[in-house]
């Protein structure tokens, strides 16, 4: 079972916390304010009250031992960048810090953080995806460059077979799984033939993907 340090319960917080509750992760959770610790107490196996800009309150919670720590204070750039040095000055193994905008993102990652997080960003560019096509349904982008597209099938490849359209190569893209009534079926055959009622999900390029439904 992985631990992980969460440091600051803004809304980002909170929702990262409750996710890593489902996957059955051991969580603590620092915040300045105890009222915002109060919603997730059943959630966590410890919650404190503390400054962590100061290293001897960050200092206190043994950072070493957590399989990663999360820095959710993205409006708070000072605090952000100060705790993100402090955590891997104290032998943090991994650091993730929440950035608004690519300016705080370079000193995030100039201040040792491993992985910078962008939720706005990330959740405004799926929906982006999705709302600007019929085609697609859901997009989760994986880097800067991959994502999975929850991709209705068009017309002209209903009936066929990935083995037929040779789908890999020519689109550049791989199907990776097809969902229906939220049922996913992954590791298809190579004989498996498009439906209409069923939606794929294919890994691949965002301008292959745009490439396709154009």
């Amino acid at each position: 079972m992985k631990s992980f340090l969460i440091i600051g319960l803004g809304s980002f917080g909170h929702h990262l916390c409750h996710a890593l509750a489902q996957q059955r992760c051991e969580i603590m959770v620092v915040d300045k304010a105890g009222e915002a610790l109060e919603d997730v107490l059943p959630y966590v196996v410890s919650a404190k009250v503390g400054d962590c800009t100061h290293e001897e309150v960050l200092r206190s919670f043994s950072v070493d031992n957590f399989d990663a720590c999360f820095v959710c204070m993205g409006s708070n750039v000072l605090a952000s960048l100060q705790i993100t040095s402090l955590l891997k000055e104290l032998g943090a193994k991994r650091v993730f810090s929440k950035a608004d905008d690519d300016t705080q993102a370079k000193f995030l990652l100039r201040n040792g953080a491993d992985e910078v997080i962008y939720p706005e960003r990330e959740i405004a560019s799926n929906i982006a995806v999705s709302a600007s096509s019929d085609n697609i349904f859901d997009c989760i982008r994986l880097n800067a460059d991959y994502s999975i597209y929850e991709l209705q099938p068009l017309k002209r490849w209903l009936g066929k077979s990935l083995k037929e359209l040779n789908f890999r190569v020519k689109y550049n893209m791989t199907v990776i799984g097809v969902v229906k009534d939220d049922v996913i079926r992954p590791n298809l055959h190579p004989d498996y033939t498009f439906k209409e009622d069923e939606h794929l999900l294919v890994l691949g390029r965002s301008e292959d993907i745009q490439r396709i439904i154009r």
